[in-house]
């Protein structure tokens, strides 16, 4: 099996990653946009974590530390690639960014309908939380 190499994103790619995106993650937000890829890289160059099976875009995963908290966003494999440990390799690194970072606890963010997503999630050692639900403002901007 070919070696997963784990690194960071670069402006450069946003192009590439949000049409990545759109065949390979499920569901899209409000930030899933060229400036809003480009406020993260900038505020947080190590967030955005990228797989690459023989140099092509496999996965990735967004990472996301406040300080206080380890939030996981936007883990998608490309469809032909997937059950070859793209996911869990992303998981991982970002798993290694947050115990360097401190952090203590990680949560995921995944749509309700996204099963696969899901059993990801799960294999990887996630559990639901039932007793929370997002609440979500869009800002004026």
């Amino acid at each position: 099996m070919t070696e997963i190499a784990i690194r960071t994103a670069r402006p450069d790619e946003i192009p590439a990653l949000l049409a990545f995106w759109e065949r390979a993650a499920e569901g899209t937000s409000i930030t899933d946009d060229e400036a809003g890829v480009a406020r993260l890289i900038e505020r947080d160059p190590q967030a955005l974590l990228l797989a690459e099976l023989d140099g092509v875009l496999a996965g990735t995963v967004i990472a996301g530390y406040d300080g206080w908290r380890c939030h996981l966003y936007r883990l998608a494999v490309d469809p032909q690639l997937r059950r070859r440990g793209v996911g869990g390799a992303l998981i991982a690194a970002a798993e290694a960014r947050f115990a360097e970072l401190g952090g203590r606890r990680a949560d995921a963010m995944v749509l309700e309908h996204n099963e696969l997503g899901q059993g990801a999630w799960a294999g990887a050692g996630y559990r639901r939380e039932e007793q929370w639900r997002r609440w979500v403002h869009p800002l004026a901007g």
